[in-house]
């Protein structure tokens, strides 16, 4: 059906709001109205997640697209019905607009391809290349932005669980968060020209940062 010149969506959850939440919070199966609580519910659902996966993938695995729907599902299963699966809303942020819905499943099968494939498992000896690994999984990633919400956190899991078959400890993305917001704007549209140098000096300082939390 199409509404406006557009496809109407407005008939998928993934497309509605909690009634009672002003549109701030999407519609979720916990019937939670209140943003900060969602926030809440989401932080404590991912870090056992990320405990979850952290303890099932070996340092040998070889990640897939159906890892990635996994990841999602394990954490958010409990919140959203669209868990762990593709979207099918287009995203637009800060007047940039991330890969059509349409195309996420075609662009995901190559991402596995062209990416996983490549720098999965990530065993490599040489940190600049373990570097070159993270960002440019990275970047791709989230350019595609699979899901209807959850993308940075995904991505960011990923490459945290990427980092530990490396020999790396637990990724700390903090100054993305509190001081770089800007410029992780930036290094992910970069991708855009397959240009991962700006998302590979972010990760040169969360990995520097990472390792010094670890030893002191």
């Amino acid at each position: 059906m199409k509404k406006g010149g557009r496809y109407d969506v407005s008939g998928l959850v993934e497309a509605q709001y909690e009634p009672g939440s002003n549109d701030t919070v999407l519609r979720n199966l916990l019937g939670i109205i209140d943003l900060d609580e969602m926030g809440r519910v989401e932080a404590r659902g991912l870090a056992k997640a990320t405990d979850i996966l952290i303890r099932k993938y070996d340092q040998e695995h070889q990640f897939s697209e159906v890892d990635i729907c996994h990841f999602h599902k394990t954490w958010l299963g409990k919140a959203y019905e669209w868990a762990g699966k593709y979207r099918n809303v287009n995203i637009t942020k800060n007047d940039f607009t991330f890969a059509m819905a349409a195309q996420t499943p075609k662009l995901m099968k190559q991402f596995e391809k062209n990416q996983l494939a490549k720098y999965t498992p990530c065993i490599f000896k040489n940190q600049i290349e373990i570097i070159k690994a993270l960002a440019e999984v990275h970047t791709e990633l989230l350019l595609i932005h699979p899901f209807r919400d959850g993308n940075g956190r995904v991505a960011r899991l990923l490459s945290t669980l990427m980092a530990l078959q490396a020999g790396m400890p637990i990724l700390d993305f903090s100054l993305i968060s509190m001081y770089k917001q800007q410029e992780y704007k930036t290094a992910v549209q970069s991708g855009l020209n397959r240009n991962y140098q700006p998302m590979e000096t972010l990760f040169l300082e969360i990995i520097e940062k990472s390792i010094s939390a670890s030893m002191g």
